[in-house]
């Protein structure tokens, strides 16, 4: 069975996006045009930024309607987390909280992407 490793968000502007993932990662895109700009994260995961007025077929959903999930290792990284990203003028959907998985907040990106951050809580075996 295929395991999906890349990911593509439609976004206003590709290169906008572009500068605000890689301050988000601490890493350069490794491919960038005007209509596209791609990342490959540490663990060999791509996130595709595609330039939502080019792609083909035509994307008629905008952000919001999912999220790109980022695991941390503790709670407090993501209450650190939570203050960069807080202080850096990202809107906070959720401030950190705990759920049934663990510790969690919701961000968004400049293109209303939904960016939830979590740890899991002990004992709980699976990932939102």
């Amino acid at each position: 069975m295929p395991t999906p490793n890349f990911a593509i968000l439609y976004v206003d502007q590709p290169q906008a996006s572009g500068a605000f993932y890689s301050t988000l990662f601490v890493r350069e895109p490794v491919e960038s045009s005007p209509t596209f700009v791609l990342f490959v994260l540490e663990n060999g995961f791509k996130l595709g930024l595609w330039s939502r007025h080019t792609v083909e077929p035509a994307a008629a959903a905008t952000g919001g309607g999912a999220e790109l999930v980022l695991a941390l290792d503790s709670p407090e990284a993501v209450d650190a987390t939570h203050a960069d990203w807080a202080g850096r003028g990202l809107k906070i959907l959720q401030a950190p909280t705990e759920m049934d998985f663990g510790r969690t907040f919701v961000a968004l990106d400049p293109d209303n992407h939904r960016l939830r951050v979590y740890c899991l809580a002990e004992g709980v075996g699976a990932q939102p």
